[in-house]
């Protein structure tokens, strides 16, 4: 039996020995930048602080960052026909000088309008707004809004007249083009 107590002693001794190592381990491992030992609760209480610190911060900055886009959003709604605006102030400056033109000169005024018109259409081409003439072509529902059919020389379903243009924004019909349509003969 001496043995077997001799054989614990010794197992015991081991442990305290592997027991003191892992605990030098430990406090070599808890010391600050200065040499002096710190408190494993205290170190796992400051991280948790200053991650609770980080989380804080991201949360803020996402909010911040949600604001400015609701912000930027409502300032693109308000601000979106800019461009547009702007471009047809000079549509509207020109039809201004077309008034301004003295009594018997009507060729100047005719022509007047017809740069106006013709500054519009650049316009509206910048913009991708596109006129649709339908005079000639077959009635297509899609594009087309008959106002009456009439009896003429076309074949049957094909634009007689055009009461006044259709156009497309970007591809997307915006307003059709009103339109008579060929009852045939």
């Amino acid at each position: 039996m001496s043995s077997k107590n001799e054989k614990q002693d010794i197992e015991d001794q081991e442990v305290e020995t592997i027991n003191e190592e892992t605990s030098l381990e430990d406090d070599v491992l808890t010391v600050d930048e200065e040499g002096e030992p710190i408190d494993p609760m205290q170190a796992l209480q400051n991280e948790v602080t200053e991650l609770n610190d980080k989380l804080l911060r991201q949360h803020a900055e996402m909010d911040n960052l949600r604001k400015r886009t609701a912000r930027e959003v409502v300032d693109a709604r308000k601000f979106a026909v800019e461009k547009f605006t702007v471009a047809l102030l000079d549509v509207v400056d020109n039809l201004e000088r077309a008034l301004d033109v003295e009594e018997g000169k009507e060729d100047a005024l005719r022509d007047g309008v017809q740069r106006t018109l013709d500054s519009w259409h650049d316009m509206m081409g910048k913009f991708d707004v596109e006129r649709i003439d339908a005079v000639g072509e077959q009635f297509d529902p899609h594009k087309h809004e008959a106002l009456s059919q009439m009896p003429s020389d076309e074949p049957e379903g094909v634009v007689v007249n055009q009461h006044c243009a259709g156009y497309t924004l970007n591809g997307r019909l915006i307003r059709p083009a009103r339109v008579l349509v060929s009852s045939g003969k």
